[in-house]
């Protein structure tokens, strides 16, 4: 009787010619709906808790709009690390198909569950899929890089990195454009974009993606090492997060008891994972891959870079939406479309100089196009500063493309030379800790710009609120009582397309005002006219903030040392990797 062999399972088949091909083209469809997906509802949003009858501004539904704002964000950051550790166990492309799944599964549900006028109800499912969407998304996210890196030759990396990156910050800003379009005609169409593209990006990566990475033999879980990494992680950004909010009667909560000992809290943990990785038998991250120079040094610039970066799209918003937009004669309901439409340049010179950066950086090296790069978004930062709130829109236009070109210049380069640094077995749990720089530093740097801004302003627009309304014929004790209230309340109402002044004034002293006088008050004037002189002043601290952050990382890149590619190192064996991988090896001087 014949024995019929066990049959191969479709993703360790062999690859054929093209398959390098086929995996760019499906991580770059999963990282463009990822990042669609993270910045859809910063425009939706309004139309989203309408939808639901909930009323983010009221101090007991803030939580739900910091949820649905962050939490996408802060649970696909802490699960990175881990998520690659499994990959390089399991298989990367296992995991990665299955993160496309979850994502999909979890589109279709917010699509379904939460129903028209469902209240805090339909916040909280909403807040529970996302993150859940959130696990699928760190799947995809963790993955996509490792997967590139093992299908591309080390001289075609930086291309096909560019390309993925450049899908990563297009799908962002095209998240606004389409997240102002279907939340205009129905804001449950927000969630039901990902689906086609999910779908599809399942069966397809199921069909056509094949494992190429070796896997590491491993004993089992680093559970102290997964509880130290993703709980420390989870509580320490948390904090971060409501840390931006009011306590009491300070305008952000720095004071608060909770976020103080979460912020301790977190860090410890911190700490302690790294005693905890060196004493292990089986880390979950083998620290010692930070002895190679490139790894280290690219992470290290890829978080300052982060940090300097990540939260400048919100802050470009606010200044967009409660500023200039209005001062040019635009409703506030409409700003966040045309925020949108007016940050394109930022987009277009990312588009162009992340694909030759990724092209140049094969050819000619990373360290100058590193360096260069975050020169460039240091000087595009110190540009900013120049600008009045009003400003004319070309040379802010041309501003925003230099920003977005630098930072196109420096991603796809640093990527590819940490990618290119590590060994095979590695490149999963590697590319994780690469994101987990990346995706942690986004949150982190929202919270600080945030934070600069509102203690800037908490000093002077009270009294410019109070002498505004004064002015504006609102009575005294009125006027008194809003200007006590915090900015962050204006700041939110800005960004999320409301009228700030209709959020400051009680609507029941609105209506004993003179009719012209509340069309004044609420006009898209007033209130710029208003925040304009002290958020200026507080968002060019952000800015010189960032360009330093910038020079600093431009000072890692350079010293970065010589092009290292680990797979060019024949001299360096896999078992001497295991233990304590070295950059000793290095071929040219770029």
């Amino acid at each position: 009787m014949a024995v019929t062999a066990p049959r191969t399972p479709r993703h360790a088949r062999p690859a054929g010619p093209n398959y390098k091909w086929v995996a760019l083209t499906n991580t770059t469809l999963g990282v463009l709906m990822g990042a669609m997906n993270s910045s859809i509802l910063l425009i939706s949003l309004p139309a989203i808790f309408k939808g639901l009858n909930v009323n983010p501004l009221e101090p007991a539904e803030t939580t739900y709009l910091l949820w649905i704002l962050m939490g996408y964000m802060v649970i696909t950051a802490t699960l990175l690390v881990t998520i690659g550790r499994l990959s390089d166990m399991w298989g990367r492309v296992r995991i990665y198909n299955a993160g496309f799944a979850i994502f999909t599964v979890a589109s279709v549900l917010l699509f379904i569950m939460p129903g028209e006028g469902s209240g805090n109800t339909g916040a909280l499912e909403i807040i529970i899929l996302r993150l859940i969407q959130g696990i699928g998304g760190g799947c995809l996210i963790a993955n996509s890089t490792a997967i590139i890196t093992d299908a591309f030759p080390t001289k075609q990396r930086g291309l096909a990195l560019g390309l993925n990156m450049v899908a990563a910050l297009s799908g962002s800003l095209i998240g606004l454009l389409v997240g102002g379009v279907l939340a205009a005609i129905n804001w449950q169409l927000v969630f039901l974009v990902s689906v086609p593209f999910g779908l599809i990006g399942t069966v397809w990566a199921y069909m056509s993606l094949r494992e190429q990475g070796s896997k590491r033999q491993t004993k089992g879980i680093d559970l102290l090492g997964n509880i130290c990494l993703g709980g420390g992680l989870v509580i320490f950004l948390v904090a971060m997060t409501y840390g931006i909010m009011p306590y009491g009667t300070e305008s952000t909560g720095w004071t608060n008891p909770w976020v103080i000992a979460g912020l301790i809290i977190g860090l410890g943990l911190l700490v302690l994972f790294i005693y905890v990785e060196n004493h292990s038998k089986d880390p979950l991250f083998n620290l010692h891959l930070f002895k190679i120079r490139s790894f280290a040094v690219g992470c290290a610039a890829q978080f300052l870079s982060a940090l300097a970066y990540g939260g400048l799209q919100f802050m470009l918003i606010i200044w967009l939406q409660g500023v200039w937009l209005p001062i040019h004669g635009y409703a506030y309901e409409d700003t966040p479309l045309w925020s949108a439409i007016y940050m394109l340049p930022l987009l277009i010179g990312f588009m162009i100089f992340g694909v030759l950066g990724g092209y140049l950086s094969d050819r000619l090296g990373v360290r100058a196009l590193t360096t260069g790069g975050m020169i460039g978004l240091a000087l595009g930062f110190v540009l900013l500063t120049l600008f009045p709130a009003d400003f004319s829109y070309i040379p802010f236009a041309l501003v925003l493309f230099i920003i977005g070109a630098s930072f196109g210049s420096f991603s796809a380069p640093n990527t590819a030379a940490i990618m290119n640094s590590l060994p095979t077995q590695y490149r999963g749990v590697g590319s994780g800790m690469r994101a987990t720089f990346q995706n942690a530093g986004s949150p982190l740097s929202m919270g600080v710009f945030f934070t600069i801004v509102v203690v800037g302003l908490s000093s002077t627009l009270p009294v410019a609120i109070q002498n505004g309304l004064l002015q504006g014929g609102v009575p005294a004790t009125a006027a008194s009582a809003a200007s006590h209230l915090p900015p962050t309340g204006a700041l939110f109402a800005a960004f999320l397309g409301y009228n700030p002044m209709a959020q400051l004034v009680p609507t029941a002293v609105l209506q004993t005002l003179p009719q012209a006088t509340q069309t004044h008050l609420l006009g898209t004037e007033f209130f710029p006219g208003l925040i304009s002189s002290p958020f200026m002043d507080a968002l060019r601290l952000v800015f010189y903030f960032s360009a330093a952050l910038c020079i600093i990382a431009a000072v890692c890149s350079y010293f970065r040392g010589k092009r290292y590619v680990y797979d060019e190192q024949p001299q360096i064996q896999p078992a001497q990797a295991q233990s304590a991988p070295q950059s000793t090896a290095q071929t040219t001087g770029r």
